[in-house]
């Protein structure tokens, strides 16, 4: 049982990793190589033309930034306005707290499909079409019902003696969530930035419909506008993935180190 277990681990992880590893592997070889028969499961001659295509195309870093801008705005507010909608819904005696809660999750139920063109007229008329609130809001529209979930779940694990205890301390509500509450839920809120961030990074729909001009585009958007008139770049497609993930795993390997000193500072409060 235990070897079954082991080579499903194994087989799982090999799914995982290798379109990675074809990603890179694709984005390393000259256009020749890419399309040979037979296939060749590991660059014959390495070449690192396929990234300098990309990093010197001169709109490439252009889309980086208003990602990386994008991405961050949206995971800040969600969780600036997550935490207290959670604490609130965790922490707090209210009445129809769960109806609320399946209420504010019903939003993300709709397809982004069904409301970007009521949501492309609302923001036209606000004249926010190629800026970036106008990326932001309607991404916080999907992003923050999850973040108020997370966080929601992740206050009603805390302990209720510690709060309390604030209180006979003469903090007010707001005062135990900033100094107590907070630096408690340091895993929970790292998980929810992750989800947001890369949801944010990762979102096409609203990017190409919202903001058409160039120099205002996502990463999403600027790759798959690659492909030429008569062919497609397939190396430099992939060498731009490649740069894309990098950013994503950094994120992962920082908030990682950040949940393990959050968990320890918590054992130890």
């Amino acid at each position: 049982m235990l070897k079954l277990r082991y080579f499903a681990v194994v087989v799982a992880v090999f799914f995982i990793l290798f379109p990675i590893y074809w990603q890179v592997c694709t984005a390393l070889k000259p256009s020749s190589e890419i399309f040979s028969k037979p296939i060749t499961w590991f660059p014959e001659s390495f070449t690192f033309e396929n990234f300098r295509a990309v990093l010197t195309s001169g709109h490439f870093i252009t889309y980086l930034k208003n990602s990386a801008f994008v991405a961050t705005g949206t995971t800040i507010l969600c969780l600036i306005f997550g935490s207290f909608a959670g604490y609130a819904l965790g922490r707090l005696k209210m009445k129809l707290k769960n109806v609320i809660l399946w209420i504010v999750l019903s939003v993300s139920m709709f397809p982004q499909i069904a409301i970007v063109s009521p949501l492309f007229l609302f923001l036209k008329k606000l004249g926010l079409l190629n800026t970036y609130p106008g990326l932001i809001i309607p991404y916080c529209t999907f992003a923050l019902p999850l973040s108020i979930w997370m966080l929601t779940n992740f206050f009603r694990e805390l302990p209720q003696e510690i709060e309390e205890q604030s209180f006979i301390d003469g903090c007010s509500p707001v005062q135990s969530l900033s100094k107590v509450i907070l630096p408690l839920s340091l895993p929970g809120m790292a998980a929810t930035a992750i989800l947001v961030f890369i949801f944010a990074w990762n979102e096409f729909l609203f990017a190409l419909t919202f903001n058409t001009r160039q120099d205002m585009r996502t990463v999403p958007v600027g790759v798959a506008m690659f492909p030429g008139l008569y062919e497609i770049p397939w190396g430099t497609i992939f060498a731009a993935s490649t740069i894309v993930t990098f950013p994503l795993i950094i994120m992962v390997f920082l908030l990682q180190r950040r949940i393990v000193s959050g968990l320890t500072a918590g054992a130890i409060k």
